[in-house]
């Protein structure tokens, strides 16, 4: 088996001739189903910004993380797909699936099962991050561009669903986005909400971050009606809106929470304990907004059956 390069190294602007183009490397729509929760990390020194200065790096960080919303998402089967056409340099496969809290479990294979691709004129990705026992392609395989490659795992140093896609040019790590590598550019966006949904409690943050968190009805008797959102690229002063509906049309709940840490991804929850002998029956209906410097960044609604 081939070993794959770990990630870091040094990055640099290398003369673009005869650049690949490239697609993201999931089937997916970008800002609904899927979103970039962290770009190449742009500063030299010990802090971290991404190609436009914002926070969406971190420390050292080598490539481009395109996610899925939860582990609910990652469990249907998420294809990850090649980029662009070439040869399958290398593949490792094999390892297991699981989130670490600590990276030197995994030092060394940090992108866990993956593939890195040749392009030619010594242009190269690397995917990582990819379901054990996946991966469809072998050392000296010829891949076309939108070519399955494997699932969406959790292998090696991961936190959340994603694919990690590093780009090199003569085995330095290049920014795709400002380096304009991409076929049809993703819009860059500056943080948002994954999904929302209503619980009878406050819910764990595990269970919201598994997708297990969000019920289709509840019954009128439930203990307490709660919105949650969960979101990513929140900043200190972002503001989070959490408003509920009634089925009368009337503002049953009106929440309102500024952000005090910048933080990759986090969740807000706020909602009333039933009080009453039971809730008013009908469909509620859920609206979480995330504003940045008085502007909506995102928005979401959802519903609720309390029978």
């Amino acid at each position: 088996m081939f070993r794959l390069l770990p990630l870091a190294l040094l990055i640099a602007a290398p003369a673009l001739a005869d650049a690949p183009q490239l697609r993201i490397p999931l089937d997916c729509t970008l800002g609904e189903t899927c979103f970039i929760q962290q770009y190449v990390d742009t500063d030299p020194g010990p802090d971290a910004a991404d190609f436009t200065g914002g926070p969406l790096a971190y420390d050292d960080h080598r490539g481009t993380d395109f996610r899925v919303t939860d582990l609910e998402a990652l469990a249907k089967g998420v294809e990850i797909l090649a980029p662009a056409a070439g040869t399958v340099r290398g593949i490792r496969d094999g390892m297991d699936d699981q989130i670490i809290a600590d990276r030197t479990e995994v030092e060394g294979r940090e992108c866990g099962n993956g593939v890195a691709i040749d392009h030619g004129d010594g242009w190269e990705t690397q995917l990582c991050h990819l379901q054990s026992g996946s991966v469809l392609v072998a050392p000296g395989d010829e891949v076309e561009a939108g070519q399955p490659l494997g699932l969406m795992g959790l292998s090696g140093a991961t936190q959340f669903p994603h694919v990690h896609i590093s780009v090199r040019k003569d085995g330095v790590v290049v920014d795709p986005f400002p380096a304009d590598l991409w076929f049809d550019p993703p819009r860059y966006e500056p943080g948002g909400l994954l999904t929302i949904g209503f619980w009878d409690a406050v819910p764990e943050y595990q269970a919201v971050k598994a997708g297990t968190a969000d019920a289709d009805d509840l019954t009128i008797d439930a203990p307490a009606l709660v919105l949650w959102g969960y979101m990513f690229g929140g900043q200190v002063g972002d503001q989070v809106e959490i408003t509920i509906i009634d089925p009368m049309g009337q503002e049953f709940l009106r929440h309102e929470e500024e952000l005090t840490r910048t933080q990759a991804e986090l969740f807000r929850a706020a909602g009333r304990p039933l009080r009453d002998p039971h809730w008013q029956p009908g469909t509620y209906e859920g609206i979480v907004v995330l504003r940045r410097d008085g502007t909506a960044l995102d928005r979401l609604t959802t519903q609720i059956e309390l029978r």
